[in-house]
């Protein structure tokens, strides 16, 4: 680590903690995203992961850190749901307390996760943003260690295993499209992969309504937005006014963010489900609709890091019964 920031270095030491509960996934060529795109295109499926998502592997990097002492006090997050119940299913395989805070925004399907994981579940406030003070009072009160959903130099670390695998799977990518939200998974790929691949572009992707990273961006500092309704759930809540290690990782290493519409993130779940029979949540799916929509434009091999499958029951039937909207 240098500079209190996380480095390749440190994304290749979380290998091992990571390998004791996450899977290596695969990269799926996808036939018919590359005739329509016109270039390979493959799709690295993290919803293969035990929770459903890559959040596994940050939770794993981080609680597997842990001493005996400290793990024994409990662990504590706020989420959006994968994270949570990445923090839970680590924990509790690892035999320690877990608490996950959450708003009132998380689908019921990931809060009956959350339930079936026996984690002490908070549920209560607007936002990611809210729901982290909840964990805060717990880690000053209890002793509890925070294991935050993204701006962790250990979390980063783990999610960017992601990047170490996909370079090696497809050596001949020119391009790697990654969902951004607060930017744990997408500082860790683009540390991995310009380590190892420093010719090649790597494009982050939110939905249009409430798209903190790329805002804060565009405005050179951390900023607030208010959560809106989105088929990309996961990628709701805030960056922190005080974020020490995404955001400057995003702007230094990533090359462009885009923004996908309501409509292009249902016809990639429905894209993916009918040509693959994978299910994507909708934060997964944005960087196949980023593709499709020609946001992303690629003149050579391209790897879309689908994050997560853990949609609601109903986006599922609806995918299934090929609905044209998602439910409402």
């Amino acid at each position: 680590m240098r500079d209190g920031q996380p480095s390749v270095e440190d994304v290749e030491d979380a290998v091992g903690r990571v390998r004791e509960v996450a899977i290596r996934t695969p990269v799926v060529a996808s036939p018919a995203l590359s005739r329509r795109v016109g270039v390979d295109v493959g799709l690295k499926l993290e919803s293969l992961q035990p929770t459903g998502s890559f959040k596994v592997r940050g939770a794993a990097a981080r609680i597997l850190s842990l001493d005996a002492a400290t793990a024994a006090r409990g662990v504590v997050t706020a989420s959006t749901g994968n994270h949570g119940r990445a923090v839970a299913y680590v924990a509790r395989e690892r035999g320690i307390p877990a608490t996950v805070c959450v708003s009132d925004n998380v689908p019921a399907g990931k809060l009956a996760a959350l339930r079936r994981l026996g984690c002490d579940l908070v549920v209560g406030g607007r936002s990611q943003t809210e729901a982290l003070v909840a964990a805060g009072e717990r880690v000053a009160s209890q002793g509890m260690t925070l294991v935050h959903p993204f701006d962790d130099p250990a979390v980063i670390a783990g999610q960017g295993t992601v990047g170490l695998e996909l370079v090696e799977q497809w050596e001949h990518a020119a391009v790697v499209v990654v969902p951004l939200s607060g930017g744990g998974l997408l500082a860790g790929v683009a540390l991995a992969v310009k380590a190892r691949r420093p010719d090649v572009r790597v494009v982050g992707v939110s939905m249009e309504d409430g798209a903190v990273m790329a805002t804060s961006l565009a405005a050179g500092s951390p900023v607030e937005l208010d959560e809106l309704p989105t088929l990309a759930d996961s990628l709701q809540g805030g960056i922190g006014a005080d974020n020490r290690h995404t955001f400057a990782i995003v702007r230094e290493l990533v090359d462009d963010v885009v923004l996908v519409g309501e409509e292009a993130i249902w016809a990639a779940m429905r894209s993916v489900y009918d040509e693959h029979r994978v299910v994507l949540e909708g934060a997964a799916a944005v960087g196949v609709a980023a593709l499709t929509t020609g946001l992303v434009v690629a003149d050579g091999p391209v790897v879309v890091v689908c994050s997560g499958g853990n949609a609601e029951p109903e986006q599922v039937a609806a995918m299934a019964r090929g609905d044209a909207a998602p439910p409402t």
